[in-house]
């Protein structure tokens, strides 16, 4: 896969997660759902930190992890341009490609958001508000929006220490460039081999 391919693929990815996600930052309050099947809702959250709403303490916790996710892209970025450099194969190339642009997203919300966006706290967050934005360049918060929660109910007694409690499984609430990580990792992990060809060696 050459280059300008993968660079459509990133483009692409990026279109859909930001015009997904500026939607819903225009469109929704904080909280706000609107249910699509009994399995599936759109859910307003914002994420502050790392995966699964993990933070960094400290005053420059939130600066310290956009700095480390900018100098990551870049890592990135050179590994796709290496792999296309060595002929690297096809699901080699279009797994990084996922990656980088699923960090590029969220990258751009934590880069930018917080100066173009006011707060969505009990209201619909405006668009370049004439009082500034809720935060600061590389203080911004990520969009998610993608909710499933497959299963709801209470667990079962017998089930040690969570017995009896109330259960969602799947709780966590991400967006379209989690999604391109989270394949683009599974996709290098169930085709390692494919990815990864080994040459043959000659006898």
């Amino acid at each position: 896969m050459s280059l300008k391919k993968a660079g459509f693929f990133i483009i692409l990815i990026l279109l859909i997660d930001q015009i997904s996600k500026l939607y819903i930052k225009t469109h929704f309050a904080l909280g706000d759902e609107v249910e699509v099947f009994d399995w599936f809702s759109i859910l307003f959250v914002e994420n502050e930190g790392m995966a699964w709403g993990t933070k960094i303490p400290g005053e420059y916790g939130k600066l310290a992890l956009t700095l480390f996710r900018l100098a990551a892209i870049v890592g990135i970025g050179y590994w796709l341009w290496d792999a296309v450099r060595n002929n690297g194969s096809k699901i080699l190339i279009f797994s990084i490609a996922l990656i980088f642009a699923g960090a590029f997203g969220n990258i751009i919300d934590s880069v930018f958001y917080g100066i173009i966006f006011d707060d969505s706290y009990g209201h619909v967050a405006s668009f370049l508000p004439e009082a500034g934005g809720y935060s600061s360049l590389f203080h911004g918060k990520v969009v998610d929006m993608l909710y499933f929660p497959l299963w709801k109910g209470y667990l079962p007694e017998w089930i040690p220490i969570w017995g009896g409690e109330y259960f969602t499984f799947f709780e966590p609430v991400f967006n379209i460039a989690d999604s391109a990580i989270s394949v683009g990792v599974a996709m290098l992990l169930v085709f390692n081999k494919r990815a990864f060809p080994k040459e043959d060696k000659a006898e």
